[in-house]
């Protein structure tokens, strides 16, 4: 089978050094360029010694006509707000894109501004409703034949597969959901911050943006469109939109994050009833694994993986449900699930280069 072209553009994060080390053993894929703004010039082992004797790659600046003249697809692992600017010039040149930023996950322009702040012109608006939501658990027939996909920020992968299923099938009330999240510090990138120091986070454990966290709205999309059947969510969206109550916090730990999630059930269920139906929505989904209760998962299982793991446990006296759900934050939550995308896009097998 003939390879295709990738680049990456940001190279040098922690998500654009996750995507590197699985493209390079990925057997159909050859890297075409490395950009990172920071380190043109440099050798990618010069920045990360264990790509030595591994990948012989020069970094370069961003150069529209180069880069998008040798590749098929691109993946940008941007800041958020920046990856805008860039795209459409990628798309008019006929090149794939997935993007790793938060600039394409969010449908509703004005929902976009009032959180990211950034005024968008008529061809950015465009290209929000033009994007795929890159869950492929949920959209991969729409994936297939996306030409710009908006990989899932982190947080919202570990919650939205956690509790897709119980929306989906009105298992729970769609109001009052808690969402309580722990995330590794690589989950906030790799500039300095005095936030992230060493002294700061060892030994220590908090949380951060209690109220206004960026993850907030993609969530609240994704949920509503699950619970009120995607197509059909437009019509509904003015009457009820679901909304949730998202905690995140730092874990002292590099990678990983565990989420648990409170919903009130409908009516009396047994766990058996609750088992099948995410048995029956993740019957196609490689990289997700249900764990039987009394079973719960945890950060270990995952760490270095592209798997989701969901575990749930009901609490009967409150009429409660909680679920569990872990992922590696820079691979399931960014570098895995951005080539398990590619893949879909390519019609490579989904694991490809993931297992």
């Amino acid at each position: 089978m003939k390879k295709i072209k990738i680049s990456v553009i940001g190279s040098t994060g922690y998500a654009g050094k996750e995507l590197v080390k699985i493209l390079m053993n990925h057997r159909n894929v050859e890297v075409a360029h490395l950009v990172s703004s920071s380190y043109a010039g440099k050798n990618i082992a010069e920045i990360f010694p264990e790509f030595l004797n591994k990948l012989d790659k020069k970094l370069i600046n961003f150069n529209l006509d180069i880069v998008s003249q040798d590749s098929d697809l691109l993946f940008t692992a941007l800041p958020h707000t920046v990856s805008m600017d860039m795209v459409p010039e990628l798309l008019k040149k006929s090149v794939k894109v997935v993007d790793l930023s938060a600039d394409y996950r969010i449908k509703d322009s004005a929902v976009y501004q009032e959180w990211y702040k950034k005024e968008l012109n008529q061809m950015s608006k465009e290209l929000l409703l033009e994007a795929v939501y890159g869950l492929p658990e949920i959209y991969r027939d729409k994936i297939k034949d996306a030409s710009l996909v908006a990989n899932p920020g982190c947080y919202p992968t570990s919650a939205i597969l956690g509790i897709a299923p119980l929306l989906k099938y009105h298992f729970v009330e769609p109001v009052g959901i808690i969402i309580d999240s722990k995330s590794g510090i690589s989950g906030a990138g790799r500039k300095l911050s005095l936030g992230l120091h060493f002294a700061e986070c060892n030994e220590n454990f908090k949380a951060y943006k209690v109220v206004r966290h960026n993850h907030i709205p993609e969530i609240e999309q994704e949920l509503s469109s699950i619970y009120f059947d995607g197509d059909n969510h437009k019509q509904k969206q003015q009457e009820t939109e679901i909304k949730v109550s998202f905690t995140p916090h730092l874990l002292p730990i590099n990678r990983g994050i565990l989420s648990t999630c409170y919903l009130s059930l409908r009516g009396s269920k047994k766990e058996e009833e609750v088992l099948e139906i995410y048995q029956k929505y993740y019957h196609k989904a490689p990289f997700v694994r249900i764990f039987e209760p009394p079973n719960l998962p945890e950060i270990k299982y995952v760490t270095g993986t592209n798997y989701c793991d969901i575990g749930f446990s009901i609490d009967e006296r409150v009429g409660k449900i909680k679920i569990i759900s872990v992922i590696d934050n820079l691979l399931k939550g960014a570098a895995g699930q951005a080539v398990q995308n590619m893949n879909i896009m390519f019609g490579f097998p989904e694991t490809c280069g993931l297992v």
